[in-house]
């Protein structure tokens, strides 16, 4: 086979402390007899660290790598689109570059993309800023290997059932491997450009016209945790973009009271319970020149307007909670989920 069958493709902007440990990842896996059929992509938003050099002493080590830095940073929408754009593979898998690849994954893709679909989504840990593994996250509650064929409406509406988390819903780019051709049919939506979503908008605008699914339930991935880059300006609007940003796509792509949208909503507040509002309005409280308290009650409201009584109790209880409470109540929490996986 001497088309390039992979494309991994990596958009970075100084992330040379991590990067290094994502590349040695990938490239274990790249033999020479895989010379020619993957390739890894990294698009360099114009680093201003060492991530030029870094990755330039991974290409000595791996010819795949090939490594483009652009004149300007252009944001993670038009970065990661670019990275597509400049690949040859048939297949694209949209990687971190401060994640770690998980052995065999890459032999597992391969297998999988033969079937052709349009998108393939996995699985992958959730870890610690040093890549200590704290568990698997939830996608999709589908056990085995499956297809959806989201242009069908009753297939459509199971795999929206079967959603755990907004990564069904293509938030996590790590977790997506999608067909070049059929992505490049789509341009890119100026409208949500800095939004971070402008790569879900392309996905979700295929959708109707018969988006085909292939479920990889293998865990392909370890997610860094505790280093997210679209945090730089506040928990409260790190949830802004999420949660805005995910309404947004439902009412667009889909209608605001149709069941795609309901069920984008009922994902979210999967992801933004009790207690996860509860540490923002703490952190809110400590960081008042940061943290919006207003804006957080707001995108309360927001997450639970399908049931807005559990909205008022969530924010009634976040208002009044004592923080000096909050650390106490928080190591509680952590000792009872490190029990229960230690029990599993």
């Amino acid at each position: 086979m001497s088309e390039t069958s992979l494309s991994i493709c990596i958009p970075t902007y100084n992330f040379g402390r991590f990067i290094g440990e994502t590349l040695a990842s990938i490239a274990a896996q790249l033999p020479g007899e895989l010379a020619g059929i993957v390739e890894v992509v990294v698009v360099d938003g114009a680093s201003t660290d060492n991530t030029a050099e870094v990755v330039r002493g991974y290409q000595e080590k791996c010819p795949a790598i090939r490594y483009v830095r652009l004149d300007a940073r252009g944001g993670i929408d038009r970065d990661m689109a670019r990275s597509v754009e400049l690949a040859h593979g048939r297949y694209c898998w949209l990687f971190s570059s401060d994640d770690v690849m998980r052995a065999g994954a890459v032999a597992t893709i391969l297998g999988k993309i033969r079937s052709g679909h349009d998108v393939y989504l996995c699985k992958h840990t959730d870890c610690t800023f040093d890549m200590k593994v704290m568990g698997v996250r939830p996608v999709l509650a589908a056990p085995s290997a499956g297809t959806f064929n989201l242009g069908n409406a009753p297939e459509r509406r199971r795999y929206c059932e079967l959603a755990q988390t907004t990564e069904a819903f293509f938030s996590f780019m790590g977790g997506l491997i999608v067909n070049r051709a059929r992505w490049l049919s789509i341009p890119l939506d100026e409208a949500f450009v800095g939004s971070c979503w402008a790569h879900v908008a392309r996905l979700f605008a295929l959708v109707r016209p018969g988006l085909v699914v292939g479920w990889v339930p293998d865990v392909l991935l370890d997610q860094r945790g505790d280093n997210d880059s679209f945090a730089d300006r506040g928990i409260v609007n790190r949830f802004r973009i999420a949660i805005d940003g995910y309404h947004r796509l439902a009412a667009a792509f889909f209608g605001d009271d149709s069941p795609e949208a309901y069920h984008i909503r009922r994902v979210l507040r999967n992801e933004f319970r009790f207690r996860t509002f509860l540490a923002a309005t703490v952190r809110s409280r400590r960081n008042p020149h940061i943290e919006d308290a207003r804006v957080l009650d707001e995108l309360i409201r927001k997450t639970y307007r399908d049931i807005p009584l559990t909205a008022r109790l969530i924010s009634l209880g976040c208002s009044i909670f004592p923080s000096r409470l909050y650390p106490g109540l928080q190591g509680l929490y952590h000792r009872l989920i490190a029990r229960f996986r230690a029990a599993r």
